[in-house]
C-alpha cells in the first residue's frame, strides 16, 4: 500500500513519487534497489560515509511556530535611513494576484516566447516605466540591485566610451555600498576608481566616465548638465544613478544629457526585506543598445503576423560570447520587476506623481520644523535632508530609536544625520523626529505638524519635471481593483509555469516551492527591516541566517559561508574574487589563468572576464567527461600563472565524472584552486560533498536545489563557501566591521536578498536530512526513469562510467535534422501542443534536448511526458517515411493556436483535431498558446523595446 500524503511529513508532499511507484521505475530502469541505483550513478569515491545531520524535520506547523518565534527577534522600527532603501505599501491586489502566486513565482526564464507572453509583456512594461522615467530610449528587463546596476554603467561606459583613460569617477554623495561595490568591480579589470566632488574634482580628460547620484545619498539635488558637457567633449561617459519616484518630478537623466541611467525601483511597492529582493534598472540611448547588460524584451510577430514578445538580441549572450562577453548576468529580477511595473500599472502617471508630492511635502515639513528648533539643513532635497549634528549625534540618533525612529549617521566633513521621508512617512513620524532633536542647545521643544503648515518647495526650478511619463494606455487603463485584477489574471492566463505542469529544463531544477515556505515572506518582522538597521533590531535575522549557514556547511563540508552574493553568476564571481585574493596573499597575483571545460556554463568563463583572469578552454571526450588528459596538459603548461579550474558536477553533461578527485589534485599539484559551480548539487545533498573531495570554493544556487523560487528568471541567490585557508577573502561590506584581506562587496546588501534566506531555510527545516538526501534520490532515479522510457526512441548523448546518468540527462536531436529536417526548436515548439514547457535547448550541445525532471514530479507526470515525448517521436516518423511533407508538419507548424482549431481555411495535411488535440487527455484540460510561432529574425530586424501603442500593433498585425 502507498503510504497517505503527509503520513511522512512534509518530505513525501515535496517528493512526487509514491513508495508503491519505486519497483516500476526501477524495473523500467534495470535497477535491483534505489541504493543500487544510487551506486551506480554516484561513484564510491565521492560518496560521503556519514548520514546528512540536520535536526528532525519539522511539521508544516511547528516549522512556521519555529519562523514566528525568530521573526519576533526582529524589531522593525519607523526607518528614516534611506541610502537607497525606502518603505512602501505593496497594494493589496499585486501582492496577492503576483508576490503569493504561483502562476508567477514558479514561472521560468522567458527562453520558450510562445508560453511567456504574460512575463514578457509586464516586463515590456517595467522596460517602458524606466525608459519613460529616464528620459531615455531603451531599458533592460532589470538588474540585481542599484550597487551592481552602477558597476554595470561603469563597464558599459568602458565598452562605448571614445576615451582611452583607465579611470572612472564616482560621486561621493553616492551611496556608500554603491561607490564600495564599484571599487571591487573596477580592481580586477585595472581600473582606477576616483571618488570626489564633480564640481571640484572631476577632470574629463582623466577619466573613461563618471557617474552622479541624483538626488543625492545626503539628499541634495544638483545640476550635473555642466559636468556632463565636459565628459561628452572629452570623449567620456556621464552615468547617472536616479532615483525613480523623484524622477516623477524632477528633469530625467536623459535630458540633462546623461548617456546612462541605473537605480533601483524598490520604493515602487517591494519592501525592504533586510537587502531585497528588489529590481534595479539601467537605461541608455538607442545608439547604445546593444551594449546594455543583462535581459531586453522587445517585440515580433507570430506566424499569422500577430504581434508577439520575445527576448531580444541580448540574450543569454553571455553563454554564446563565453570569455568574451561584457557581463556574466544570466538573468534579471523578474517577479521584483513585474511587481514594480503593476505597482506602476495601478497607480498610473498621477498616482505616482502624489505619491513623490506627499513624500516632497512631508519632508519640507520635516526641514521646516528643524529650521524652527534651530537647526542647519540642506536647502536642496526631495525626500532626504542632512542636518549638521555636531557633537550630538549619536545622541539623536538613540532618542530617536527610543521613539521609534531609525535615523542615518553621516560625515558631511562634520558630523550629521540624514533623514529620509517616504511613501509610509506620517505626521506622528515627523513629530517624533522634532522630538528626538529638540533645539541645537539640547532643550525639549514641542512642535506639531499642523502648526507648519504650507512648507514650501525645495527642488530648483531648472530641475523641475516638465515632460510628461508613462503615457502607454496600460498606465492609464487599471484604476479599479477589478479592473486590475482582471488584467492581472489574464497575464498569467498566457503564460504556462510549474503550476500548470512539469517544467523539465535541464540544470535548472525547476522544482516545488512549497506554500509554507513561501508565506513567511511578506511578514513585517521580515519584510520591512532595513538592510543597515542597528544589527541589534535584526537578531532574528541574524539566528537565522547562522543557523542556514550551519545548515549549508554540513550539507557541502565547506568551513564557511557567504550569503552576500544574491545570484548565481555573482556567486561565481565572488568565489573567484576569493581566490584571485588568497594568491595575491601568498606573494602570487600573477596567478591569473582560469580553466573551464568546454562543457561549462557561459557564465563561467564570463565571470572569470570580470575577475580579471584569462581563460584557457580544457576538453571534454565524447562520454562527456573532462578530458583528464587535456587538463594536466593545461595545467602544467600554465603552471606559473595556474590560478583555478572551475567545473560543474555532476558534469553539465548529466553524468558523475569518476576522475573528479584526480581533476582536483592535479589543479592542487600545479598551485592552482578548484572553484565548483553549485548548479547541479540538486543530485548531491546528502550523498555527496565538494568540499569533501577537492573543492576549495563552491556557489550554491538556493533557487535550484534549496527551493527559492525562479519567478520567471529571478531572484536568486548565490552564496559561497569555502574551504577555511579562504575564509579571510569572503566578502567585506561598509556596514560591518572589515578584514582587510576580504574582497569587498558583491552585493549592495550585506546578506544579499536576504528576505528569500527565509524560504530555504524553512525548506531545511521541514525536510530535514533524512528528506534532502531522499530528495537528491529521488531527483537520480527520475531522470534515469525519464532515459530509461525515452532512450529507446531518442539517442542518450551522455551517461555515466555504468550506464547512469544523474539528475538530467541529454536527448540528441541532431540526426533528425537529416532523416525529417526537424530541429530541436520544433521538438521544442510540438511539447507545448500537449501542454508541457520545452526542457533546455541545444545547450549544453547543440541540437539537443536536456531534461531535469527533479524530485517533486510524480510518476503520473513523469508518464504524461514521457508519452508526449513518444508520440512526437511517432509524428517524426510521419515526415522519415514520406507521409507527411518536411515542410508542413504539426512539428514545423507548432505551436498551435485557438484560432488554428477555428481557422475555416485550413490547408494543412493534418486535422486541426491532431494539432490542438494530440492526445485524448488534452480535451478536458488544454492549456492555449496565445500565440504561434513568433518570428525572432523579424524582432531583429525590427528591434521594438517597449509597449508598443495599440496603432503601433495594429500595423504589426497588417
Amino acid at each position: 500500500m502507498a503510504k497517505a500524503r503527509g503520513q511522512d511529513g512534509f518530505a513525501s508532499r515535496h517528493i512526487g513519487i509514491e513508495t508503491d511507484d519505486h519497483a516500476r521505475m526501477l524495473e523500467a530502469i534495470g535497477a535491483s534497489s534505489i541504493e543500487a541505483l544510487i551506486a551506480e550513478t554516484v561513484p564510491a569515491s565521492i560518496r560521503q560515509k556519514q548520514r546528512l545531520e540536520l535536526g528532525a524535520a519539522l511539521s508544516e506547523p511547528e516549522a512556521l511556530k519555529r519562523v514566528r518565534e525568530v521573526a519576533a527577534k526582529n524589531r522593525v522600527l519607523s526607518s528614516m535611513i534611506g541610502q537607497g532603501y525606502y518603505g512602501t505599501f505593496l497594494p493589496p491586489v499585486i501582492q496577492r494576484n503576483v508576490l503569493e502566486n504561483p502562476a508567477w513565482y514558479t514561472a521560468y526564464t522567458p527562453y520558450q516566447s510562445e508560453i511567456s507572453q504574460g512575463r514578457l509583456e509586464a516586463l515590456l512594461t517595467f522596460q517602458t516605466m524606466v525608459a519613460d522615467l529616464t528620459g531615455l530610449e531603451v531599458a533592460n528587463a532589470s538588474l540585481l540591485d542599484e550597487a551592481t546596476a552602477a558597476a554595470e554603467g561603469m563597464a558599459m561606459a568602458r565598452r562605448i566610451s571614445r576615451s582611452k583613460a583607465s579611470a572612472f569617477f564616482v560621486d561621493r554623495d553616492s551611496h556608500p555600498q554603491t561607490i564600495a561595490l564599484m571599487q571591487t568591480r573596477a580592481d580586477p579589470l585595472g581600473w582606477n576608481v576616483l571618488v570626489g566632488d564633480p564640481a571640484r574634482d572631476l577632470d574629463p580628460a582623466r577619466v573613461f566616465g563618471a557617474i552622479f547620484q541624483y538626488p543625492g545619498s545626503s539628499g541634495e539635488i544638483r545640476d550635473f548638465r555642466t559636468s556632463i558637457a565636459a565628459l561628452h567633449a572629452a570623449g567620456a561617459v556621464a552615468v547617472m544613478a536616479a532615483d525613480p519616484l523623484a524622477l516623477t518630478l524632477l528633469r530625467p537623466p536623459g535630458e540633462l544629457g546623461a548617456d546612462i541611467a541605473v537605480g533601483s525601483t524598490q520604493r515602487f511597492g517591494l519592501p525592504m526585506g533586510y537587502g531585497g529582493p528588489h529590481a534595479a534598472f539601467i537605461a541608455t540611448r538607442a545608439a547604445h543598445q546593444r551594449a546594455l547588460p543583462g535581459r531586453i524584451v522587445g517585440v515580433s510577430v507570430d506566424a499569422r503576423g500577430r504581434s508577439a514578445y520575445r527576448l531580444a538580441l541580448q540574450t543569454r549572450e553571455q553563454h554564446i560570447r563565453r570569455e568574451k562577453a561584457t557581463s556574466n548576468i544570466c538573468t534579471a529580477q523578474v517577479l521584483p520587476a513585474v511587481i514594480a511595473a503593476m505597482y506602476a500599472v495601478y497607480h498610473g502617471p498621477e498616482g505616482l506623481t502624489e505619491i513623490a508630492r506627499n513624500v516632497r511635502r512631508s519632508c519640507s515639513v520635516l526641514a521646516r520644523g528643524l529650521e524652527r528648533l534651530g537647526w542647519r539643513i540642506s536647502k536642496t532635497f526631495f525626500d532626504t535632508i542632512t542636518v549638521e549634528a555636531g557633537e550630538r549625534q549619536s545622541e539623536i540618533v538613540a532618542r530617536a530609536e527610543r521613539n521609534g525612529i531609525n535615523l542615518r549617521c553621516i560625515e558631511m566633513p562634520h558630523a550629521g544625520i540624514a533623514v529620509s521621508c517616504d511613501e509610509t512617512t506620517t505626521p506622528e513620524i515627523i513629530e517624533a523626529v522634532w522630538d528626538a532633536f529638540g533645539s541645537p542647545e539640547g532643550a525639549a521643544v514641542r512642535l506639531s505638524f499642523a502648526s507648519i503648515g504650507e512648507a514650501g518647495d525645495a527642488i530648483p526650478d531648472a530641475l523641475r519635471r516638465e515632460s510628461g511619463f508613462l503615457t502607454h494606455p496600460v498606465f492609464n487603463s487599471h484604476r479599479s481593483e477589478t479592473e486590475m485584477l482582471r488584467y492581472l489574471r489574464r497575464l498569467a492566463d498566457r503564460d504556462l509555469a510549474l503550476d500548470r505542469g512539469m517544467i523539465p529544463l535541464g540544470s535548472c531544477t525547476m522544482k516545488l516551492n512549497g506554500t509554507t515556505e513561501m508565506m513567511p515572506l511578506t511578514w513585517p518582522e521580515f519584510a520591512h527591516l532595513h538592510p543597515f538597521a542597528p544589527a541589534e533590531q535584526a537578531q532574528g535575522y541574524a539566528e537565522m541566517i547562522a543557523d542556514l549557514a550551519e545548515k549549508l556547511r554540513a550539507i557541502t563540508g565547506f568551513d564557511a559561508i557567504s550569503l552576500q552574493p544574491n545570484s548565481g553568476a555573482q556567486g561565481e564571481y565572488a568565489g573567484l574574487l576569493v581566490i584571485r585574493a588568497w594568491h595575491r596573499s601568498r606573494g602570487e597575483g600573477h596567478r591569473n589563468v582560469c580553466l573551464i571545460p568546454s562543457s561549462a556554463h557561459g557564465t563561467n568563463p564570463a565571470s572569470a572576464h570580470m575577475a580579471g583572469m584569462d581563460v584557457v578552454v580544457v576538453s571534454c571526450d565524447a562520454a562527456g567527461n573532462v578530458d583528464a588528459a587535456d587538463l594536466r596538459a593545461k595545467a602544467e603548461e600554465h603552471a606559473q600563472k595556474l590560478a583555478a579550474l572551475m567545473i560543474t558536477y555532476p558534469s553539465t553533461h548529466g553524468v558523475f565524472e569518476p576522475g573528479i578527485r584526480a581533476m582536483c589534485e592535479t589543479v592542487h599539484s600545479f598551485g592552482g584552486q578548484v572553484y565548483f559551480d553549485g548548479a547541479n548539487l540538486n543530485a548531491q545533498v546528502g550523498l555527496a560533498r565538494p568540499a569533501d573531495y577537492g573543492a576549495d570554493v563552491c556557489h550554491i544556487n538556493l533557487h535550484k536545489t534549496f527551493c527559492i523560487p525562479h519567478g520567471g528568471g529571478g531572484p536568486g541567490m548565490g552564496p559561497i563557501g569555502v574551504k577555511a585557508h579562504l575564509a579571510p577573502f569572503l566578502p567585506a561590506h561598509p556596514r560591518w566591521p572589515q578584514n582587510p584581506q576580504q574582497i569587498g562587496l558583491v552585493s549592495a546588501a550585506p546578506f544579499g536578498s536576504a528576505s528569500i534566506l527565509t524560504i530555504s531555510w524553512i525548506y531545511m527545516l521541514l525536510m530535514g536530512g533524512e528528506g534532502l538526501t531522499a530528495a537528491s534520490k529521488a531527483a537520480i532515479l527520475n531522470a534515469n526513469y525519464i532515459a530509461a522510457r525515452l532512450g529507446k526512441d531518442y539517442p542518450l548523448l551522455f551517461k555515466g562510467a555504468k550506464g547512469r546518468v544523474a539528475h538530467e540527462c541529454i536527448l540528441d536531436m541532431r540526426g533528425f535534422k537529416e532523416t525529417a529536417v526537424v530541429s530541436a526548436e520544433d521538438i521544442a515548439k510540438r511539447l507545448i501542443d500537449y501542454g508541457f514547457h520545452a526542457p533546455t535547448m541545444s545547450f549544453p550541445v547543440p541540437g539537443t534536448l536536456m531534461i531535469e525532471p527533479t524530485e517533486s514530479e510524480s510518476r503520473a507526470e513523469l508518464d504524461r511526458f514521457c508519452e508526449a515525448m513518444l508520440a512526437i517521436r511517432e509524428e517524426i516518423r510521419a515526415v522519415e517515411t514520406g507521409k507527411m511533407p518536411r515542410d508542413d508538419n504539426v512539428l514545423k507548424n507548432a505551436p498551435h493556436t485557438v484560432l488554428d482549431l477555428a481557422d475555416e481555411k485550413w490547408t494543412h495535411p493534418y486535422s486541426r483535431a491532431q494539432a490542438c488535440f494530440p492526445v485524448p487527455a488534452l480535451q478536458g484540460d488544454k492549456y492555449w498558446a496565445p500565440v504561434n510561432r513568433v518570428d525572432n529574425a523579424y524582432g531583429d530586424r525590427h528591434p521594438v523595446c517597449t509597449c508598443p501603442t495599440p496603432a503601433e500593433l495594429q500595423d504589426a498585425a497588417e
